[in-house]
């Protein structure tokens, strides 16, 4: 892989992850579009590599939201220890929210990754999420603040992401989908989607490290792409939901939707 594909790889997943675009989708259809899935080298290059532009991203979450790391931690083990705060029952949320949605998606991607990357299945997914979204987080009412969520409502949002298997169907969109229709409000969705997948990412980071190329420079530079690019779309998102809302990447998902199934049946 050369070191301009990674850099155009870390810059696109560090602005799709973070987003409600699905990062999987880009990923899978910038190769396509490009022609770079057709060499042999890119793709046993590229083997491991969307991980670890997982990992750069994950990198940016966790430096952004380290304080709030640092007391669910450290109130998750006071939880044990009988002292009960906001801080301690979250992470315990967070444990539990992570399990379920974790193990399906890792067992249905195992199984079902070469069917479900085909870009005609990429299209729909990104177009029919798009939709989802937009008429979920318009009809919606923002009742729950992020102190206030209950262990329902996290659990069913972790068991969602459990979808994002599907390349454009995207773990942040589909959590924010169902925090949204659980009545959470939007900037509630956006930091706890983003504290649910540290661990997740974190799984499959370790999990598929073998498959890493640590004595690549494009390897590095890929990822600090991502971590680059993903801190500053964490801060973005976090400040433009304050007052806007989701319809923008609805809109986007579906226009993008449409552009990959259309090129689905032009290409092949």
């Amino acid at each position: 892989m050369t070191i301009f594909q990674a850099i155009i790889l870390g810059v696109v997943q560090g602005l799709t992850e973070l987003l409600p675009i699905s990062s999987s989708a880009h990923l899978n259809i910038i190769p396509w579009l490009l022609n770079w899935s057709k060499s042999e080298e890119f793709n046993i290059a590229f083997k491991g590599f969307d991980v670890a532009l997982h990992f750069g991203t994950l990198l940016a979450i966790v430096i952004f939201f380290y304080k709030d790391w640092i007391k669910l931690i450290k109130g998750g083990i006071g939880q044990i220890r009988g002292k009960k705060s906001f801080e301690g029952k979250m992470f315990w949320y967070l444990v539990i929210a992570t399990i379920p949605g974790g193990a399906i998606g890792f067992l249905l991607d195992h199984f079902l990754e070469d069917i479900l990357g085909k870009p005609l299945i990429i299209g729909i997914a990104l177009l029919v999420m798009g939709i989802l979204l937009y008429v979920v987080d318009k009809v919606s009412e923002a009742k729950t603040k992020f102190e206030d969520m209950t262990l329902k409502q996290t659990f069913l949002i972790g068991l969602s992401q459990a979808l994002a298997f599907i390349p454009g169907v995207s773990r942040s969109g589909i959590t924010i989908t169902t925090g949204r229709l659980l009545g959470v409000d939007r900037q509630s969705c956006a930091k706890y989607t983003f504290l649910l997948s540290t661990p997740i990412v974190f799984g499959a980071t370790l999990y598929k490290a073998k498959d890493f190329a640590f004595g690549e420079v494009s390897f590095y530079i890929g990822i600090l792409a991502s971590f680059l690019v993903g801190i500053f779309v964490i801060k973005f998102l976090m400040e433009y939901i304050k007052k806007g809302s989701f319809k923008i990447f609805a809109i986007y998902r579906v226009i993008v939707g449409a552009f990959i199934i259309a090129m689905s049946f032009v290409m092949n």
